[in-house]
């Protein structure tokens, strides 16, 4: 049975069991128990009249028993004051969701009134869940940024320095977006000499979040940015959303090179622009922040140059000077070095002359010589009748030796010797 042959309600009452039968025509199903139509055709039917009689419209309500499912489906209802009516949201837009709405939260859904025939119940499907203002975005903004900063990547601590004079810069962007040439506009007045490396994504739309990240990582395999500008235009929240992904965000608070968010305009913030190591107001702010004026910089570095030149002027009065001290002073040391050699050496001259036998010979003494010139040490060398020459301090003289008288050897007079003759004695 079509669902053009059910029966509609007219408005007249006929009494159960009976049908209003025009002449030579068959009973209208559902008018007898005989033509009784199935719960499932008339649930079908029912459907086919609610969706065809409402097109796609808002609805606004408060949010009431969320519940996500397994399957990525959500089941809710949606009520005010008075009435509620159950809602489903299919995985699919449930997938585009910022984030789980709260209980109680008023929202606009977008839809369509339908009925789930194996039940029988009304329901509307949503397609898009709005808050009021921005709040289901707002809402998922403060839940992430409430997260991340428990972890500690939106500290001020850990945000680098950028490089005063970086040699080249690195820009997360689109190519064919007007961030990209505002940014290269400004860095070739203010820095020419400035190499630009420009790693192309989406930065807007679903998926678009994956895309920046990996434009993001492809810099950084490429190594030579001494920064990294993540950047787009302005544009609403949802325009902006990618830049407040987790997976975005995550990559890059862990990026070993110091990078600068410029999403948006000024008012707009976005999870990058607290992870980034910088924030900038706008594209064009990004390339002033991360360059250096070239005129700026020349006159500074004249300045310095005029500096440099005193300070080496003064840093070679002062070694000169050092220098001249330290002369001095090794001089001073020198003498006082020589004059104490000297000292030790006369003590030492004086200490050998005493050992001498010419010293000796000063001091009255003499000394024997055989022919040879060998100093003749003991009276055992001498014999009756041998020459022999006796060296004197102011000459020689010849002798002759008419005797030789020998004495006992002394022994030394100490304990040990004592105890020996004790012993021979014993």
């Amino acid at each position: 049975m079509s669902e053009s042959q059910i029966p509609m309600f007219d408005g007249r009452e006929t009494e159960p069991g009976t049908a209003e039968l025009d002449p030579g025509l068959m009973p209208k199903p559902g008018s007898t128990p005989e033509t009784a139509v199935p719960v499932s055709e008339v649930n079908a039917a029912v459907r086919h009249v609610l969706e065809q009689s409402f097109a796609p419209l808002w609805i606004r309500g408060e949010i009431a028993n969320w519940r996500p499912h397994r399957s990525g489906h959500r089941w809710f209802s949606l009520r005010d004051d008075s009435s509620q009516l159950q809602a489903v949201m299919w995985r699919s837009d449930a997938a585009r969701l910022p984030t789980e709405p709260e209980e109680g939260m008023e929202v606009f859904a977008f839809g369509s009134l339908t009925l789930y025939e194996p039940r029988g119940q009304y329901q509307f499907v949503v397609r898009r869940l709005e808050a009021k203002g921005e709040g289901l975005w707002r809402l998922a903004f403060e839940r992430l940024k409430q997260k991340l900063q428990a972890e500690g990547l939106l500290d001020p601590e850990r945000k680098r320095p950028l490089p005063r004079v970086p040699m080249t810069v690195g820009i997360v962007t689109s190519r064919s977006g007007a961030a990209l040439r505002d940014m290269l506009a400004v860095i070739r007045r203010r820095a020419p000499w400035t190499r630009v490396l420009v790693s192309d994504c989406r930065v807007q739309g679903e998926g678009a979040a994956l895309e920046i990240e990996q434009a993001l990582e492809r810099l950084v395999a490429e190594g030579t940015s001494d920064v990294i500008v993540l950047t787009r235009g302005g544009g609403s929240i949802e325009d902006l959303w990618e830049f407040n992904d987790e997976s975005l965000a995550r990559a890059i608070a862990g990026c070993p090179i110091p990078t600068v968010s410029a999403v948006g305009h000024e008012i707009d913030f976005t999870i990058s622009d607290l992870v980034a190591d910088v924030r900038a107001p706008t594209p064009s702010a990004a390339a002033e922040g991360v360059t250096e004026d070239a005129v700026a910089l020349s006159a500074e570095l004249r300045a310095r140059a005029g500096d440099l030149v005193e300070g080496l002027r003064r840093r070679t009065r002062t070694e000169a000077e050092r220098t001249r001290r330290a002369a001095g002073a090794l001089r001073d040391a020198w003498h006082r070095g020589i004059a104490a050699r000297r000292s030790r050496l006369a003590v030492a001259a004086g200490r050998l002359d005493g050992l001498s036998p010419i010293g000796a010979l000063r001091r009255g003494f003499g000394v024997a010589l055989d022919a040879n010139g060998r100093v003749l040490r003991s009276a055992r060398e001498f014999e009756p009748g041998t020459n022999f020459v006796l060296r004197l301090t102011d000459g020689r003289i010849s002798a002759t030796v008419d005797s030789v008288d020998l004495e006992a050897p002394q022994v030394p007079a100490n304990p040990d010797n004592a105890r020996v003759a004790e012993d021979d004695e014993t």
